[in-house]
């Protein structure tokens, strides 16, 4: 059934470290061999093999529309005709910013960037030269990118791959890197104290994508305002996986909550390699050429990279209900999963937000890393696989959101839940004859 993948990863892992450029993809956490995608169309991915799959990942995100959506990818092929880059300014780059302006609340001035990973780099640095601080506080389980100050309790592939500690992080770093439990405003609250007047940011997930899909609590996102607020430290929210998600304007309008600085990745390039960082235009003006913060990139504001994400962009300012039936697919998977989960008495829980949502097995609600990583992981390997072989692609971790997209019709959520009590079936059926 995967005999080509089984090849091409096995010819990888001469010339690629660990066989894949990105740890997660390399399934380490849930055994196997991972899968050589040869190409995906609206809802579905194919692999080399030939096997079709129901896709939830949607490359980690970005593929709100769906995979191959027919007018980002003619407007890539118009635009690749006349250079893929330039190296100087365009005027799509300043089409693109001023639409972001226009969809995101508090966003003055917005700078495009590479990765995600560039982008919450830059913006801690951004926040350390605006504030004259060093230190930082991040949470437990949260991914914002491979950078130093990042990876201290990590989530995502940190977390996967079960690394705690990570060798080439220096101590100094370490040290000015705090770290607090996902949703527990009190140790915020005790970090801020025992370190007033040296913390230049906080940066959160505003909804965690990387120990599943953990919402904040009623009062979190409000309470680290308010923090931020009384101390001036500058509020960073990663919208890597929520921005233009959760909502036309991420989760910060999703939310009511207002950040000091943003930060964007793959979403804003439709699935091209971008980022972005923006907010308040008093921060913003620190950074180079204005100010004397430094970030330069050859090709920040790539042109198509601009054109696929000014594409798919426009295409959901203009068609707001998306959000509303994106929603709605994922209630009904949610609730089709509860179903058959309780009919087979398995511990479970279920969170959800938007088209975001992650399966727990676990009887207690998950709501930080700890919660998280007390799941039946085991449980979730079996589960995977026999998902995978009835043609349901999952994130191949406990510790990542699943995404929705648009192009899912309700018949392919009815097989993903039929796929679902037949898997956990076997799986039961499996356990009674050990």
């Amino acid at each position: 059934m995967y005999e080509k993948s089984k090849e091409l990863f096995e010819r990888a892992q001469h010339s690629i470290p660990g066989g894949v450029n990105s740890p997660v993809r390399a399934f380490k956490s849930v055994g196997g061999t991972p899968l050589f995608i040869r190409n995906a169309k609206g809802t579905y991915l194919y692999d080399a093999d030939g096997n079709k799959y129901i896709d939830y990942i949607a490359s980690w995100g970005p593929m709100i529309l769906g995979h191959a959506y027919e007018p980002v990818v003619k407007a890539i092929q118009e635009a690749a005709t006349r250079s893929t880059s330039f190296g100087a300014p365009t005027a799509l780059e300043i089409e693109m910013a001023e639409l972001i302006i226009t969809m995101v609340p508090n966003v003055d001035l917005i700078r495009m960037v590479s990765s995600g990973t560039e982008a919450c780099m830059t913006a801690i640095r951004l926040a350390r030269g605006f504030t004259n601080r060093n230190k930082i506080i991040k949470f437990e389980g949260h991914y914002h990118g491979h950078a130093d100050s990042f990876l201290v309790k990590a989530g995502s592939g940190v977390a996967t791959l079960n690394i705690q500690t990570v060798p080439g992080v220096t101590a100094g770093v370490t040290n000015d890197t705090l770290t607090a439990p996902f949703n527990d405003l009190d140790a915020v609250i005790q970090l801020a104290l025992s370190h007033k007047g040296e913390i230049a940011a906080i940066i959160v997930e505003p909804v965690a994508g990387n120990m599943g899909c953990v919402p904040p609590r009623p009062g979190f996102l409000e309470g680290l305002r308010k923090i931020c607020d009384e101390e001036s430290i500058v509020l960073i929210l990663d919208e890597v996986m929520t921005g233009f998600r959760l909502a036309p304007g991420g989760a910060q309008e999703r939310l009511n909550i207002r950040a000091d600085l943003v930060t964007y990745g793959k979403v804003i390039g439709g699935g091209m390699p971008v980022g972005a960082f923006g907010g308040r235009r008093e921060i913003m003006e620190f950074i180079a050429p204005l100010g004397k913060v430094y970030q330069a990139g050859t090709l920040s504001g790539n042109p198509i990279a601009m054109i696929a994400g000014y594409t798919m962009l426009n295409a959901l300012r203009n068609n707001p209900s998306i959000y509303e039936e994106l929603e709605q697919k994922t209630i009904y998977l949610k609730n089709g999963l509860q179903k058959v989960l309780g009919e087979a008495s398995v511990p479970f829980t279920i969170n959800q937000m938007g088209s975001m949502i992650s399966l727990h097995f676990s009887e207690n609600p998950v709501v930080d890393f700890n919660s998280a990583a007390s799941a039946n992981n085991e449980r979730f390997r079996a589960f995977f696989h026999a998902m995978l072989e009835k043609g349901i692609y999952l994130p191949p971790s406990p510790f990542e959101s699943w995404f929705l997209n648009n192009a899912m019709a309700t018949k392919d959520l009815d097989y993903t839940i039929e796929a679902a009590a037949e898997s956990l079936e076997e799986i039961q059926a499996a356990a009674a004859r050990v």
